[in-house]
């Protein structure tokens, strides 16, 4: 560490430092990394560990009121894969720029907030504050970047988090390009859907009745059709964002055989996200009519599909959502409440029925989660420790 680098931003760039990238992210040495940072400073930690679930690192300060419900703070351990050809830096270096912008695999998604709850304690610690009201959980899980199967999915359901004893939790949300956060309520849900397109198969030369290409035509024209509703509810409405409405994308079209066979079948798999807004019973029906109405021998299946509606709620009734509005009005920080449009680990903890905000404090910085040379500038990064020391403070009292 230099004399000049703040020890928040040291520890964030060691952090960064460790290989978490999926498919093989060392969860080892990530343990093993934040367990020293909880043993320096003197915070209770375990390692997890489960057949049903990869490892997580809990650190606890208990609370002087224990009976309480708990505050947690979640941040998901793993990365998503990097190519490093179309990097400027090693992507686990954390090299940081001469503005101080710091280079890395995680330093938006999500390694920043991670690091930004345990600074923002390290903080309180330093000025003599070692207890609140309730007691503070950090909880950092794995395999968020696949679906969380082997993650929060499996492990919100243990009796080892319900001994938690959760009231409510802080989790990820996105950067924004300008000088207003944003506060995630809520998020739409993933329905990553498979349909099999059957029909008669035969030499490429003929005019063969009922294929499978007919029919996988029809569903496609289908599911475009709904997305371009979509969309255009998302144009005609100014003060919507995306995760007010569904989308749906075609990825994947699987085949055929050889090039003068007509195929038995087509697979088709659409990646469908849907808003918490919107009748998922009237979603799925919709699905159903466009296999209906492709013809004879069309099937659908969920490979992945949850229904969680529940939204956390943003009214001054709710002592949580009070004392996180009120930090943010003490922090100077204009903000805007939105539903999340892609996926986080919140869905599995709403899914509880706990109350659950996704806050990324990151400002007047371009969204590059998931993209090449993803970078947090070191001052954005310490003003978020900044937010956090008060948020933290504020919600562990209510």
């Amino acid at each position: 560490m230099s004399q000049q680098e703040d020890i928040a931003v040291t520890k964030f760039r060691e952090y960064l430092r460790v290989n978490t990238e999926q498919p093989n992210p060392d969860y080892e040495g990530c343990a093993k990394f934040l367990c020293g940072l909880a043993t320096e400073l003197g915070i209770e930690c375990q390692t997890i560990r489960s057949e049903e679930y990869m490892p997580f690192v809990l650190m606890s300060i208990p609370g002087a009121q224990p009976e309480l419900p708990a505050l947690l703070l979640y941040s998901h351990t793993d990365v998503v894969p990097t190519f490093k050809d179309h990097w400027t830096h090693d992507p686990y270096s954390a090299f940081k720029d001469e503005s101080g912008n710091i280079f890395a695999r995680g330093a938006q998604d999500m390694k920043c907030v991670g690091s930004q709850y345990i600074e923002a304690i390290r903080r309180h610690f330093g000025r003599g504050k070692k207890q609140w009201k309730r007691t503070i959980h950090l909880l950092f899980g794995p395999d968020e970047e696949i679906g969380g199967d082997k993650g929060m999915r499996s492990f919100a359901l243990t009796e080892e988090f319900r001994k938690l004893n959760i009231g409510f939790a802080l989790d990820e949300g996105l950067a924004s390009e300008n000088d207003t956060y944003k506060v995630f309520y809520g998020e739409r849900v993933p329905w990553w859907l498979k349909v099999t397109c059957g029909g008669n198969p035969g030499h490429g030369s003929k005019f063969i009745e009922n294929t499978a290409a007919e029919k996988m035509q029809k569903v496609i024209n289908s599911a475009l059709a709904f997305r371009e509703e979509q969309r255009q509810l998302l144009t005609n409405h100014s003060d919507w964002t995306l995760g007010d409405v569904t989308t749906l994308n075609l990825n994947q079209a699987h085949g055929g055989v050889q090039i003068n066979v007509v195929p038995e079948k087509y697979e088709l798999y659409f990646d469908i996200r849907v808003t918490p807004k919107m009748d998922f019973n009237e979603m799925q029906s919709r699905i159903e009519k466009w296999c209906t109405d492709a013809g004879p021998d069309v099937k659908f299946e969920f490979i992945q599909k949850l229904e969680t509606r529940f939204m956390t709620s943003t009214s001054r009734d709710d002592p949580f959502w009070a004392a996180f509005e009120d930090a943010l009005t003490k922090e100077d920080c204009k903000f805007t409440k939105e539903i999340f449009p892609a996926a986080t680990d919140s869905r599995y903890i709403r899914g509880l029925g706990i109350g659950s905000l996704g806050f990324s404090p990151m400002i007047n910085t371009p969204v590059l989660l998931h993209d090449h040379n993803e970078f947090l500038n070191e001052k954005v990064f310490l003003r978020g420790v900044q937010i956090y020391e008060t948020l933290i403070d504020k919600l562990a009292m209510v």
